[in-house]
């Protein structure tokens, strides 16, 4: 089993309810989803005029090499509802891969650690809050340094718990 940490967001219908729908079919992949963080209502970066997101982040076992884990993910977006906009652009839910165990890879359709990870506030916050000792695979800090120097914290808060 490989520990996998996956950033789960949502702007577009019941949002809560989207992360929730998206948490319960992960569990039917893999062992389970182990830890699921706080939840964070987030300004949207990239393209501003959308709504803002509700943002989490969870601990997942699974035995799913990670092109598989991909496609499992983008699976389950499509059976919470989510449609096809663009980059950016508001969605029901947006499932990434974070981390994949100690793996750093990079190919045509898949980065991994996440090509924007040490980037995104929204990501870092709440995976710090259940994995701040992890190590970036890419850069060799931790979850918990990379968050010190990221921007846009200001624009990350917390909303409630989901479990």
């Amino acid at each position: 089993m490989t520990t996998v940490y996956l950033g789960l967001g949502s702007n577009v219908g019941v949002r809560e309810s989207n992360l929730r729908q998206a948490l319960k079919f992960l569990n039917g992949h893999g062992d389970a989803v182990q830890q699921v963080s706080p939840v964070y209502e987030t300004d949207p970066v990239g393209y501003a005029d959308q709504p803002a997101f509700l943002n989490c982040v969870c601990r997942f076992e699974t035995d799913l090499k990670p092109k598989d884990l991909l496609s499992t993910v983008k699976g389950i977006e499509g059976l919470v509802g989510r449609t096809p906009t663009f980059q950016n652009g508001p969605r029901e839910i947006d499932i990434d891969i974070l981390l994949y165990g100690d793996v750093a890879m990079s190919t045509d359709t898949l980065t991994i650690p996440h090509l924007r990870l040490k980037k995104r506030a929204f990501v870092l916050v709440p995976l710090a809050d259940i994995a701040s000792d992890v190590v970036h695979a890419g850069s060799g800090n931790t979850v918990a340094e990379l968050l010190e120097t990221v921007e846009g914290k200001d624009g990350v808060r917390l909303w409630g718990e989901l479990l």
